[in-house]
C-alpha cells in the first residue's frame, strides 16, 4: 500500500503550563525512537519568538540527536537562510556531515520563523523582508561554501523547502531535491510539484526531480482519540485563521473545551481532509493516496502532538500498519 521512505519532522511543541526544556530534552529521545522504528531521517524546525513551539536552533537539535544515534538521518527542516549568513551555514553544516558521514541534510527555507517582525529585524540585524533575489543568492552562496571553503569529507545532503511556486521554480534551477510543505500550505502542493518538475535542471547535488512530502500526521488506536490528540493544534490554526499568531499550545482537555465558530470549524475540516488524521487503517490509506497524487518520492510526517508517548505511539502505529499491509 505504501512503499516509499518515511520521515519525521520534529517541531518541538511546548504545551501550556509545562516547561520548554522538557520539551527540549525529548528531542533526542524522540530521534532514538524514529531510529528503533525504522524511519528514514529526522527534520527540526527553526521557529522564534512562539508560546507554542520551542526556539531551538536545529543545528544544535541535529548534533545532539547525533550523538545518541547511529543510523537514522538527521538534518534542518527547515533552516532559514534569512536568519544566517552563508558561509556560518556552510560551517555548521559541513562540520556536523564530516562528524556523522553520511547522515546529515541541511534543508534551506526562506521565512523569518516568527510573525513578529521586531524579532524578525532582530534576527536580520535590522534589515527588512528578503527579496526573491537575495534569497536566491544566499541558497546559491551556501552551497557554494560548503563545496569551495568547507568540505572536510562527505557534504550534507541539501533540499530546498517549498509551500510556493516561486520556492519550486529556485529549487528546480539550483537542482535540487524539494521538501513540499503540505503539511502548511496544502491548496498550493499541486502548483509546486507542476513547475518543480517542469523546470527542473539536473546539477551535481540531484539528477532528476526528487519530491519529499510533508503532511500533518496524527495517527491513534481510535478516531476519537486521534481528534483529541490535534486539538490543540486546531486551536492554534484557528487562531491563526483570525491572525492571531501568539496563542500558547493548549492540553487536549482544554481544546476540547474550546468554542470554534462555525466558520472555524469548517476551514479546520477541509485542512484536516487534506492531512492524515485517524485510526492506523486511515492514517495510512490517506497517506498512500497522497503518495500517488503527488508522485512524492517520500513522505515526511510531522505529529504535532506535545507529549513525547502519544508522539511516538502515532509514529509507530503508521510504521506498524505499513508493515502489516506490505506486499510479500
Amino acid at each position: 500500500m505504501l512503499d516509499i521512505p518515511l520521515s519525521a519532522l520534529e517541531v518541538a511543541m511546548v504545551q501550556t503550563d509545562t516547561r520548554a526544556l522538557d520539551t527540549l530534552r525529548d528531542t533526542a529521545a524522540f530521534a532514538q525512537g524514529m531510529e528503533r522504528l525504522g524511519y528514514h531521517r529526522v527534520w527540526y524546525a527553526e521557529h522564534h519568538h512562539s508560546p507554542a513551539i520551542g526556539a531551538f536552533p536545529p543545528v544544535v537539535l541535529i548534533a545532539h540527536a547525533a550523538a545518541s544515534t547511529s543510523a537514522v538521518r538527521l538534518g534542518s527542516g527547515g533552516v532559514l537562510a534569512p536568519n544566517h549568513a552563508p558561509i556560518m551555514l556552510a560551517e555548521q553544516f559541513g562540520t556536523l556531515a564530516a562528524l556523522h558521514e553520511d547522515r546529515i541534510d541541511l534543508g534551506i527555507g526562506r521565512g523569518p520563523g516568527t510573525f513578529d517582525e521586531g524579532i524578525a529585524r532582530a534576527l536580520r540585524r535590522g534589515a527588512g523582508p528578503v527579496t526573491d533575489a537575495e534569497y536566491r543568492d544566499d541558497v546559491a552562496a551556501t552551497l557554494s561554501f560548503l563545496v569551495d571553503e568547507v568540505a572536510l569529507g562527505p557534504l550534507p545532503e541539501p533540499w530546498l523547502l517549498a509551500s510556493s511556486p516561486a520556492g519550486a521554480a529556485l529549487a528546480a534551477e539550483l537542482g535540487l531535491p524539494v521538501a513540499v510543505a503540505h503539511h502548511i500550505r496544502p491548496d498550493n502542493t499541486r502548483a509546486v510539484l507542476e513547475r518543480y518538475r517542469a523546470e527542473f535542471t539536473p546539477s551535481r547535488w540531484c539528477e532528476r526531480p526528487r519530491v519529499l512530502l510533508c503532511v500533518e500526521t496524527v495517527c491513534a488506536d481510535t478516531e476519537e482519540e486521534a481528534a483529541w490528540r490535534v486539538g490543540p493544534m486546531d486551536v492554534v490554526k484557528a487562531g491563526l485563521l483570525k491572525g492571531v499568531s501568539d496563542l500558547p499550545f493548549p492540553t487536549p482537555a482544554a481544546a476540547a473545551a474550546h468554542p470554534f465558530t462555525p466558520e472555524e470549524r469548517q476551514a479546520l475540516a477541509a485542512f484536516r481532509a487534506q492531512q492524515a488524521v485517524g485510526t492506523p487503517e486511515t492514517v495510512v490509506r490517506r497517506l498512500a493516496a497522497l503518495a500517488e497524487e503527488t508522485g512524492a518520492d517520500e513522505l515526511m510526517l510531522t505529529t504535532p502532538v506535545h507529549d513525547l508517548g502519544d508522539r511516538l505511539r502515532s509514529y509507530e502505529l503508521v510504521r506498524k500498519y505499513v508493515e502489516a499491509t506490505a506486499a510479500p
